[in-house]
């Protein structure tokens, strides 16, 4: 068991807690009983599992099965070590070292049905987090985001994305044009969420690989993404209401997408 906060290993969970250390390592925290078993069932390429005992509860005879069975190393920490390593006020007493899974675009296997979503610039992690998770439930595979959004492995997104962030192919850091010349190649119609724009409800969005593009919490979409061969749709609002929450919107407009091709 690890006691000292002077461990080495201990150091290096804390130092992944920025953002600088994650990108240099490639390597991400998640904490909490429920996200770590989300890791471990769908496969997540876990690097080293920490667990206090004094918090131990049903779940870890589980996933301690697991992680034997996947040969996926573990180690107990005592309640004040493990306090130092969390990011968060009330520690559930587990957390998990993750290799951070990079993809390219010939990862993305476009055919008739596949939904590409689109995030340019978001900056509430709240926000990237639930987005994530609601795009896995609704049948996204496939999401780019572009360089202003914020950090995918920033602990409030991950937490958000209550493990739907294992099950995505996931490519950061992306420029608006490469992903519009993306598109453009595999013949992949691009609509964009946006206060102005053709109903999303008479909008037809069945026909063959669909892109979306959804923007920044206060501007919206990029200038970059304001093309010819894009389409705008919007959510129609009553009873004077301007805008709703990019989360809630993207649900919207994704869940749209699910209704009309589920009909066909």
């Amino acid at each position: 068991m690890i006691e000292s906060l002077q461990n080495e290993q201990v150091k290096y969970v804390v130092s992944l807690q920025r953002r600088k250390a994650r990108e240099e390592a490639h390597l991400f925290v998640v904490e909490g009983w429920r996200f770590v078993e989300e890791a471990v069932r769908r496969n997540a390429p876990l690097k080293k599992v920490f667990v206090c005992p004094e918090r131990e509860t049903s779940e870890w005879q589980f996933l301690h099965k697991r992680l034997c069975e996947r040969s996926i190393p573990f180690e107990e920490v005592d309640k004040r070590v493990f306090r130092k390593m969390s990011a968060t006020e009330e520690p559930q007493g587990i957390l998990a070292v993750v290799r951070q899974t990079t993809y390219t675009w010939a990862d993305l296997q476009i055919n008739k049905n596949s939904v590409l979503l689109i995030l340019d610039s978001i900056q509430d992690p709240g926000n990237l987090g639930t987005i994530l998770r609601t795009a896995l439930a609704s049948g996204v595979r496939y999401v780019c985001l572009t360089s202003g959004t914020v950090d995918l492995y920033n602990p409030k997104v991950l937490r958000s994305t209550m493990g739907a962030i294992f099950s995505l192919v996931l490519l950061p850091d992306q420029q608006p044009e490469d992903i519009l010349n993306f598109c453009r190649d595999q013949g992949v119609n691009i609509f964009m969420g946006d206060i102005q724009g053709s109903s999303v409800y008479t909008t037809k969005l069945s026909n063959g690989p669909l892109a979306l593009v959804v923007g920044n919490e206060g501007n919206g979409p990029s200038p970059s993404f304001r093309r010819a061969d894009v389409q705008c749709v919007t959510i129609p609002m009553s009873q004077d209401v301007e805008s709703l929450n990019v989360a809630i919107a993207t649900g919207i407009l994704l869940y749209e997408v699910v209704r009309q091709r589920s009909s066909l």
